[in-house]
C-alpha cells in the first residue's frame, strides 16, 4: 500500500546507519513494482558466482536496443571480520549460504545472495597460500586483487580538482577497508531486506525460525547500500520529493540521468570478465581448475550525482541572465559521444528529458555505439569534447568491439556521504572485472584528464566528470561458487 512521504522518510531514515541491519529500501515501495517476468528454464547452479545469464529471462527490445534489466532491487552489504576465520566458520558460511538458496528460490521473484573478498582478508591468511593460488595478470604479472586507488577526479591528493564541481560535492574520497561485501538481489524489496535482517542475527528467514549464522571470527556490518533499477522509478522518486530538476528526468529511463545503463551489448558474458576469461578473451594466468579460475574483481563505489548542474545550471555560467538549463542534444553528448546519436525534440527539448518524440523511451535508451578506441581522441580533436561512453571505450573493449567487463550499477537515494544529510540522488556503482589493474585503466580513460589537457578542453566539454563526485571506492574478489565460503582457509 502507499505511504505518505512523512512516514516513507521517517523509515528510510531509521534504517540509515550504518549498522542498520537492513537495506534503505523502503523509500521506494511507493512506486517500485514487483515485474511479472515469464517463467524461465532452472539450471544448475553457475560457478561464476555472478552469471545469472540462465536465470533472468532474455532481453527485451526497446526503440530498436536490446535491453536486459536486473532484479528490480540490490542490497549492498559491507562486512568486517575481528580475526581469520576458522575451518568451522568455513563450513557455517557455506551452510548460511545454502540456507538462503533453499528458502528463496534462485530467481528474481526469489533472490540471489553473492560474497566477495578484500585484500584485508586475504592478508588474514599465511601470505604464501595467496600468493600461490592468487592469479596475475599476464600484461605486467601483477596480482589480480589491489587495493582500490583514487581516480583521477575523485576529491583525493593529487587529482584533479575540479573547478565546476560545486562545493557541497567536493566530499574527499574515503578508500574503504572491509573485509567482505555481500550483494543481495531481488525484484522484492522485502527479500532483499529479509536476507539482510538474517545474516546480521534476525534468526528468521522467509518467514522460518533458522537460526543466524555466527562467526568464531566475527562480522560486524559497516554499511548498508540500496539500489533500484526500474523504468520510471528514478522520476517517480523525483516527483515525490519534489526536486527542481524533477520535470526533465525522463519518465521511461530507469537511471537518474534521464538513460539507460542496461544494453545488453555494453556488458560481457560474465564468463568473458572471469580470471580464466572465455571466448578468446583471457587477461590473466588463471587456468581451468585453479583455485579462483572462475572468480573476477568486483569494484565497489558510492557516488553522489550533481544532477541540479546536469539538467539546470549549464553553461554560460558567466551570464547571470542567460537560460542555463541543458538541453537533451548536450545531455546526450556528455553521456555518450558527439555528435548526438539522437535528435531532440525541437519544440521542448528539457520536459521528460527532451528526447525524441514517438519513440518508446523518449532517447532514453539509446545504442551504446563503439566507434574504436580512438575514437575520444577524435572527438576531443574535432569536435573539442569527450562523451562518457566513448572515454570508456579507449581500453573497456575488445578490439571488434566486445565489453571486457559487467556492470550491475543503479541508481541510489539515500543520505551517505552527503553534505547536507538529507536524502540525496546517487549512483550506486558496481562491476566486474578480469583484474584491479584493468579496472583502474578503465577509470583513468573514464576521466581522459590526458585529452583534456593535450586539446585544452573547456570542463563544460567533459563527460560527466564535474557531475560525479565518489566518495567510496573498494576493491573485492569475487570467488568461484565452490570457493565462496571463506576462501583458502582450508588451506591456512
Amino acid at each position: 500500500m502507499p505511504v505518505s512521504r512523512r512516514k516513507a522518510m521517517h523509515r528510510g531514515g531509521a534504517i540509515l546507519g550504518v549498522l542498520a541491519a537492513t537495506v534503505s529500501l523502503e523509500l521506494f515501495d511507493e512506486f517500485a513494482r514487483v515485474p511479472y517476468r515469464l517463467a524461465w528454464a532452472t539450471a544448475a547452479f553457475p560457478d561464476v558466482q555472478f552469471d545469472l545469464s540462465a536465470f533472468v529471462p532474455p532481453a527485451s527490445t526497446v526503440d530498436g536496443v536490446a535491453v536486459s534489466l536486473p532484479p528490480v532491487f540490490t542490497g549492498f552489504v559491507t562486512a568486517r571480520l575481528d580475526r581469520l576465520p576458522t575451518k568451522a566458520d568455513q563450513g557455517r558460511m557455506e551452510n548460511a549460504l545454502a540456507s538462503i538458496e533453499a528458502n528463496y528460490p534462485y530467481t528474481p521473484a526469489g533472490v540471489f545472495t553473492h560474497v566477495a573478498y578484500s585484500d584485508n582478508y586475504f592478508a588474514r591468511l599465511p601470505r604464501t597460500v595467496v600468493t600461490a593460488h592468487m592469479p596475475r595478470t599476464l600484461d605486467g604479472g601483477q596480482p589480480v586483487l589491489k587495493r582500490a586507488v583514487a581516480g583521477p577526479t575523485d576529491v583525493a591528493p593529487g587529482s584533479r580538482t575540479l573547478a565546476l564541481r560545486r562545493p557541497e560535492f567536493a566530499v574527499p574520497l574515503r578508500l574503504e577497508n572491509n573485509d567482505i561485501l555481500f550483494t543481495v538481489r531481488a525484484d522484492n524489496a522485502d527479500h532483499v531486506n529479509d536476507v539482510v535482517k538474517w545474516l546480521a542475527g534476525s534468526n528468521q528467514l522467509a518467514g522460518r525460525q533458522i537460526g543466524s549464522p555466527r562467526f568464531d571470527a566475527g562480522m560486524t556490518f559497516t554499511s548498508t547500500r540500496a539500489m533500484f533499477v526500474q523504468v520510471g522509478l528514478p522520476r517517480s522518486i523525483a516527483d515525490r520529493e519534489r526536486l527542481p530538476f524533477a520535470s526533465f528526468v525522463n519518465p521511461f529511463a530507469p537511471m537518474w540521468m534521464g538513460f539507460a545503463d542496461q544494453q545488453v551489448d555494453a556488458s560481457a558474458p560474465a564468463p568473458d570478465v572471469t580470471f580464466a576469461g572465455a571466448h578468446g578473451i583471457k587477461l590473466t594466468t588463471a587456468e581451468a581448475g585453479d583455485y579462483f579460475d572462475n572468480g573476477a574483481i568486483q569494484h565497489l563505489s558510492h557516488v553522489l550525482l550533481d544532477l541540479q548542474q546536469f539538467y539546470l545550471d549549464g553553461d554560460n555560467q558567466d551570464e547571470p541572465a542567460a537560460d542555463h538549463r541543458e538541453q537533451f542534444s548536450e545531455r546526450v553528448q556528455y553521456m555518450f559521444q558527439s555528435p548526438p546519436s539522437a535528435e531532440q525534440d525541437p519544440q521542448d527539448p528539457y520536459r521528460d528529458g527532451g528526447g525524441p518524440r514517438g519513440t518508446d523511451s523518449r532517447g532514453g535508451i539509446l545504442p551504446n555505439v563503439f566507434r574504436g578506441a580512438d575514437y575520444a581522441r577524435s572527438s576531443a580533436q574535432q569536435f573539442g569534447r569527450v562523451g562518457h561512453v566513448s572515454a570508456l571505450h579507449r581500453s573497456g573493449r575488445t578490439a571488434d568491439g566486445r565489453p571486457v567487463h559487467l556492470r550491475i550499477d543503479g541508481p541510489g537515494f539515500d543520505a551517505m556521504d552527503t553534505t547536507s544529510g538529507h536524502n540525496a540522488p546517487k549512483l550506486q556503482f558496481s562491476g566486474f572485472f578480469p583484474s584491479a589493474d584493468f579496472f583502474e585503466d578503465l577509470r583513468r580513460n573514464q576521466a581522459s584528464i590526458d585529452l583534456l589537457d593535450e586539446f585544452a578542453l573547456d570542463e563544460e566539454e567533459h563527460g560527466l566528470e564535474r557531475f560525479i563526485t565518489t566518495t567510496r571506492r573498494q576493491n573485492f574478489l569475487m570467488p568461484p561458487r565452490r570457493h565462496r565460503a571463506f576462501p583458502l582457509v582450508e588451506l591456512a
